[in-house]
């Protein structure tokens, strides 16, 4: 059985995954960072919340709606900002900063939401301090989320896989993104690839939120503080690679648990405000040392490498061995 803190943080990190997942996903179709991923997943931690309030049961029954709300701000954003700004060749720049504008009316949005809540029902956990874990069952002795979430992280990407080599749409969906000009000429509609791509990452962007807000405590400003952690766990994975945006993510939400727990035995429980550190650490030394990510890494180059040094050292005869006189 391991600590409860981990057990948080293997929560914490699936949701960081899939969350990483969708951001790589829309910046590998349309060339966006896309800022309103922070309150795209308090969306998603706050319709868990509000099901909860009002008909009970577990959250996990709740999450696919939660990706649903997701896929639907997703859709909003491109029909109303993104589409039009990439018919019209706008800057990478440009982009971005529509999305952050975006964002802000989903925090607003939050902030309504909150305050309507309470002023209405009054209810015993406060919408504005929401703890979604109080709502989990103990498997084997653990936190259910501990188990549940890295096999949805997993299978989801698992099945975005098999989606994009096998379905007829996903494989349109990656000619786009590796040429959208041949990908237009051999009639591939890159329109409905780019609204594919915003509506899977907003999915897994609330999804993520939803996931996350099993192991820390949700608030108005919940996605405004995960948003650092979700891009760097999409660089440390690689920008132009899904499956590597969910190794990142595991990495970087292990390492926020995993390293504060360790220095905590040391320096005592003062650490654990400087958590939110650990991420922006390694992003920093992602992009001086590896910018492209563990995806553009040449692992097999290196491996290569390692192997032949070994055996290079491991065939070296010392002095005086072999029969030399």
């Amino acid at each position: 059985m391991i600590p409860p803190l981990l057990a948080a943080g293997l929560v914490y990190a699936s949701g960081l995954a899939l969350a990483a997942c969708g951001i790589t996903m829309i910046y590998m179709c349309t060339r966006t960072f896309n800022f309103a991923h922070a309150n795209m997943a308090t969306w998603g931690a706050y319709t868990v919340y509000t099901c909860l309030m009002f008909w009970k049961g577990l959250p996990y029954a709740y999450w696919p709606l939660a990706f649903l709300v997701g896929a639907v701000l997703g859709a909003v954003c491109y029909y109303t900002i993104n589409g039009p700004l990439l018919r019209r060749k706008a800057s990478d720049v440009t982009l971005m900063m529509s999305t952050l504008g975006y964002d802000l009316v989903l925090l607003s949005i939050v902030g309504m939401y909150v305050e309507f809540f309470e002023r209405t029902y009054h209810p015993p956990m406060t919408p504005r301090m929401a703890s979604l874990s109080a709502y989990d069952v103990k498997i084997l002795g653990m936190p259910a989320a501990a188990i549940i979430s890295p096999i949805l992280a997993v299978g989801l990407v698992a099945g975005l896989y098999i989606f994009m080599t096998k379905a007829k749409f996903g494989i349109a969906l990656r000619a786009t993104v590796e040429n959208p000009d041949l990908a237009g000429v051999v009639g591939i509609n890159s329109d409905r690839v780019y609204l594919a791509s915003w509506i899977i990452g907003g999915g897994l962007a609330s999804l993520g939120g939803a996931v996350m807000a099993m192991a820390v405590t949700v608030n108005i400003v919940f996605g405004m503080t995960a948003i650092v952690p979700m891009f760097a766990s999409s660089i440390l994975g690689g920008l132009h690679s899904v499956y590597g945006a969910v190794l990142g993510g595991m990495v970087v939400g292990l390492a926020e648990y995993g390293i504060t727990y360790l220095l905590s035995l040391w320096l005592g429980g003062m650490v654990h405000a400087y958590r939110a550190v650990i991420p922006l650490m390694i992003m920093a030394a992602t992009l001086m040392a590896f910018p492209r990510g563990l995806a553009g890494v040449p692992w097999g180059k290196l491996l290569g490498r390692l192997r032949a040094l070994t055996g290079g050292l491991g065939g070296v005869a010392p002095r005086g061995a072999g029969g030399e006189k």
